[in-house]
């Protein structure tokens, strides 16, 4: 069995596409049910976010899995497999621990570090156990992963990392504008990223900030909450010949700002205008920076910024984290992975010395009970001596490849009974 996952998020697929995938509680529940159905799944949930939906599922076969849980999400969508697979990614297996363990750990988000994709991790593998969708495969996987979440967030200062990541843009644009008091701001997007750009100038006390989103909805709310105001996607090049700085974080796939866009609706003698682009892919065409007096901020630039400052070792330390704690939690699974063999194994030790000592009582039923306590301790220090060598070897070569086929080999080797190796308990989901 392994773990399989199949997603889409901001890094894969323009916004528009992702709102079509979005799901409400109830299209949550559906899609869960929908994955633990499938044919070759026993274990299935789903992360569901405004920039990503996952389904995380221990799967007996890779193909067909891949296949059964793909066209789940291209149905919800509404559009083609030819428009959809393309934006859809896999992570199998190894893979797929490290891909959770770095969205638990905030490195896959929007908003480098923003600490609410935990509880979104939590809330996935609470709804799969609810419905009893989750079993013991899932449940440790996703147990270790909040762990390494918050051990990122509790020994790393990676929580600062997106904040900086907007402070380092706007310190770079105060050599062009001056400071952020007193400007006109205009923010292009309604994400985790946006919301932290409108909250750091609406604190740094720019003089308008406007939200310009596809989505009017979601552009409202957040200028609600920080008392900005909402502009329609259609007005934003009036919103740009207005503004002394544009940042834009929308995730879509193409240039959201052009360069004929900004030179069409900036008058001749429009002072200064810094334009931030923190969206990955770029929001911006990178020529509008030829305009005159027009500065561009983007994320490479940003990047080298940061690449020294403490917020860039953050993330490096929490990647470091990462990889520690695949690697170990690797090793520990494949550990697991022949634990039931060994068990097995001795379970057949033992019935095979109880029924000699068993033939020897028949045999010697004058023998005094010293003497055959004696016996009974000798006999089973042969047996665990001679089985001693190979329960150890065989655990200490799951952490190389072929763990399987080693465990495989002892099973034959001592002609296990296959249900009695599948019949060792697993873990308790907890």
């Amino acid at each position: 069995m392994s773990v399989l996952v199949v997603g889409i998020s901001h890094n894969s697929a323009p916004v528009g596409l992702l709102e079509r995938v979005a799901l409400d509680s109830d299209g949550v529940h559906k899609l869960v049910h929908d994955a633990s159905s499938c044919t070759h799944v026993t274990e299935a949930t789903v992360i569901s976010t405004c920039n990503r939906v996952e389904i995380y599922a221990e799967v007996d076969r890779f193909h067909g899995s891949v296949e059964d849980l793909s066209r789940l999400l291209v149905d919800r969508a509404g559009e083609s497999a030819e428009t959809m697979l393309p934006h859809l990614y896999v992570h199998y297996d190894d893979g797929a621990v490290a891909h959770l363990f770095q969205v638990a750990a905030g490195l896959d988000s929007m908003a480098v570090g923003e600490g609410q994709i935990l509880g979104q991790v939590r809330a996935a593998l609470r709804l799969g156990q609810e419905l009893s969708a989750v079993g013991p495969a899932l449940n440790v996987l996703f147990q270790q992963a909040l762990r390494v979440g918050k051990r990122s967030r509790a020994e790393t200062g990676i929580d600062q990392v997106a904040p900086s990541l907007v402070t380092a843009a706007l310190a770079q644009s105060e050599t062009s504008t001056g400071r952020v008091d007193g400007s006109r701001v205009v923010v292009v997007g309604a994400g985790a990223m946006a919301g932290l750009a409108t909250a750091t100038v609406t604190r740094l006390g720019a003089a308008r900030v406007s939200v310009v989103n596809r989505t009017p909805d979601r552009a409202a709310r957040l200028a609600d909450e920080y008392g900005a105001r909402a502009v329609a996607f259609e007005e934003l090049p009036s919103a740009l010949g207005e503004a002394d700085i544009v940042i834009s974080c929308t995730g879509s796939t193409g240039a959201l700002i052009t360069r004929d866009m900004l030179a069409t609706c900036r008058s001749t003698g429009s002072g200064p205008l810094v334009v931030i682009d923190i969206a990955l892919p770029r929001d911006v065409e990178p020529s509008v920076a030829t305009l005159p007096g027009v500065r561009l901020i983007d994320l490479a630039g940003l990047a080298e910024a940061l690449h020294d400052t403490e917020a860039g070792r953050e993330v490096g330390e929490v990647r470091r984290i990462v990889g520690e704690e695949v690697t170990a939690f690797l090793a520990a699974r494949r550990q697991a992975s022949v634990a039931p063999t060994v068990v097995a194994l001795r379970s057949m030790a033992t019935a095979v010395v109880d029924a000699e000592l068993t033939r020897l009582d028949t045999r010697l039923p004058a023998l005094d009970g010293a003497a055959r306590e004696e016996i009974r301790r000798t006999v089973n220090r042969v047996a665990d001596k001679l089985l001693h060598e190979p329960t150890v070897r065989v655990k200490e070569l799951a952490n190389a490849d072929g763990a399987v086929s080693y465990a495989a080999a002892l099973a034959e080797l001592f002609a296990l009974d296959p249900e009695a190796v599948s019949a060792v308990t697993r873990p308790e989901v907890s």
